[in-house]
């Protein structure tokens, strides 16, 4: 019996110095998804702009149309394209209850592509989602579905892959499915932070050092001892992982930190939710990030974080010293291969030096898990429960504006370094009347920096109301200039006999919501991968002749621009190549061997 309990708390404890794994991965049962050794330049868990990356995004060789392979058997359950995001995307759904994506594609497997064709003249819109049965597209373990690529979001050529629960599409870090992946590095730490807990960690500045890395682990130099009149702290690191000497710096899968052998609380990045990935600027130091800083990662869970990162084991990560004594602490740091980095350091809370500490009390504070709200005589926001992480203090002002197109004052509410996890409710009192003509063309308007963005307004009597994300100067503005469409040439009738395709950059000072291509009176497919350029390559259903070519764009106040302009296509044989001169062939033959 005696042994049996032994073993049991030693099971116990090994298994609280191991990164947690909530569900069970299968291992071998999906293959490469392509033709070639699997080399990443982003894994899952990667820090990006507010979200965690979900998948691996895998290398293709800088090229374009590798064959993409399904992973596994199943069918093809859903296709998407999109102008931003994944761009081209097949989901596969598997027996197994999970299911596969592969994003940023060009052409899929012809049968598909046929089919995603002939959907989009039909509902005439390039931008399509469409569900799948069993029936129409099973495919087996290793069967070709597309060609890669680098549509919709893709900074270049790549396959973006994610594995995920089919029924609640939470998805799973792929890197603990044994994908033949090589890793033999520990993951490398650049940086301790120190944050004072006693306040907000956006009310403060807080302490950094750099660290090293010696054989028996990384250290802090010079300082081992770390002497602090902080009370309560908590931790945060910058660190990165490779998987060779040669590959991108990837993100950690997991850290956690340990006071006096004691497990605090760690995190573990295996398995999120598309719904929770905002939670990443909870897990970072996003004050510090937005201000041009490096990701930081916290090892602690902030008061308003309920994401899937965190971990308690026997506390929040916030260390709170009650005594003098010095206190050991150990930062552990993995890889999803198991890999593992280790930083020790030790803190003393030093009584003479809290004097030189002074908390004040704010009676504005917004906290995290309460509804703030903040009532001006012409400006309103209402934050609910969830919309923060931790304590701020909002500042408040306005600015007057009388210029034509705005119909309020400039109202700054708070910083937009600090993070709003869910919308935020803005309403603003109109300071004039707006024209007849202009009672659909309102927007609220906000401004951070040099970024801007517009939500359709919403009436409330005299106010106006629309939902943000974030904190930051806010006004009502009418929209009353209608897009810009470019020109496809000059003359009556525009010979496009040697162009192989068309290209339109429609504009808008704000938003652009439709823009549609008619060739004489039929829809006519033109692909927007990138956003901002509208695509059409000149196949059968153009054929050789004079055309009517009619676009029209509108943006989301409802203004609308539309041209129309006719073209000849006819064939073009291009001329046959100059000959060179016989003493050019000369000077350029290789000679003989003898």
């Amino acid at each position: 019996m005696f042994f049996k309990v032994l073993c049991l708390t030693i099971l116990i404890s090994i298994s609280l110095f191991l990164p947690a794994q909530s569900v069970a991965y299968q291992k071998d049962y999906f293959r490469n998804p392509l033709g070639i050794p699997m080399d990443l330049s982003a894994n899952f868990g990667e820090l990006r702009a507010n979200h965690w990356h979900m998948g691996l995004d895998i290398r293709t060789q800088q090229k374009v149309d590798l064959p993409v392979y399904a992973a596994a058997d199943g069918y093809i359950a859903h296709i998407g394209i999109r102008s931003q995001s994944f761009g081209r995307f097949i989901v596969i759904d598997h027996p197994n209850g999970l299911s596969t994506l592969y994003a940023h594609l060009n052409d899929f497997f012809p049968e598909l592509e046929q089919y995603i064709e002939e959907q989009q003249y039909i509902k005439e819109s390039w931008a399509i989602e469409l569900d799948l049965t069993k029936n129409q597209f099973p495919v087996t373990k290793g069967s070709f579905i597309a060609y890669s690529g680098t549509t919709g979001g893709s900074g270049g050529p790549h396959l973006h892959f994610e594995i995920f629960e089919t029924k609640n599409e939470k998805r799973l870090n792929p890197l603990l499915f044994n994908f033949p992946i090589t890793d033999n590095l520990s993951p490398t730490l650049l940086k301790l932070v120190i944050y004072d807990r006693n306040k907000s960690v956006f009310n403060q500045t807080p302490v950094f050092h750099t660290l090293k890395k010696t054989d028996s682990g990384y250290i802090i130099p010079k300082e081992p001892l770390l002497k602090t009149g902080i009370s309560k702290m908590s931790f945060g690191l910058q660190a990165y992982d490779k998987m060779t000497s040669r590959s991108s710096q990837n993100g950690i899968y997991s850290a956690k930190l340990i006071v006096d052998e004691i497990p605090q609380v760690e995190f573990v990045l295996d398995n999120i939710d598309y719904k929770e990935t905002v939670y990443l600027n909870a897990q970072i130091d996003y004050k510090h990030k937005f201000n041009g800083g490096s990701y930081i990662q916290h090892l602690s869970k902030l008061p308003g974080d309920n994401g899937p990162a965190y971990k308690t084991l026997s506390g929040e990560g916030v260390v709170t010293f009650l005594d003098t004594m010095i206190h050991d602490i150990r930062l552990e740091v993995y890889d999803a291969h198991g890999n593992s980095s280790e930083l020790k350091f030790q803190v003393q809370f030093d009584d003479s030096l809290a004097k030189d500490y002074f908390y004040p009390h704010d009676y504005n504070q917004w906290v995290p898990n309460n509804s703030n709200v903040l009532i001006k005589p012409e400006f309103e926001i209402y934050l609910s429960k969830e919309a923060l992480y931790d304590t701020i203090s909002p500042v408040y002002y306005s600015i007057p504006d009388a210029t034509p197109f705005t119909f309020s004052a400039a109202h700054q509410i708070g910083d937009p370094s600090l993070p709003m996890h869910n919308d935020a409710i803005v309403k603003i009192k109109l300071n004039k009347p707006v024209p007849d003509l202009w009672q659909d063309k309102l927007f609220i308007v906000r401004k951070q920096g040099n970024s801007v963005s517009v939500e359709k307004a919403i009436w409330m009597e005299k106010w106006l109301s629309a939902k943000f994300g974030g904190f930051g100067k806010f006004q009502i503005q009418a929209d009353v200039i209608p897009p810009g469409i470019n020109e496809l040439g000059k003359g009556d009738t525009i010979n496009l006999s040697r162009a192989s395709q068309i290209v339109f950059t429609p504009t808008d000072n704000f938003s652009l919501k439709k823009f549609n291509v008619t060739l004489d009176g039929k829809w006519l497919r033109f692909t927007n991968d990138k956003s901002r350029k509208w695509i059409y390559k000149f196949d059968e259903r153009c054929p050789y002749g004079v055309h009517e070519l009619k676009a029209s764009a509108e943006d989301d106040a409802g203004n609308i621009t539309e041209k129309t302009w006719w073209f000849r296509r006819e064939k073009y044989t291009p001329p046959p190549p100059k000959k060179k001169s016989s003493s050019y062939k000369k000077k350029t033959q290789p000679k003989k061997k003898n």
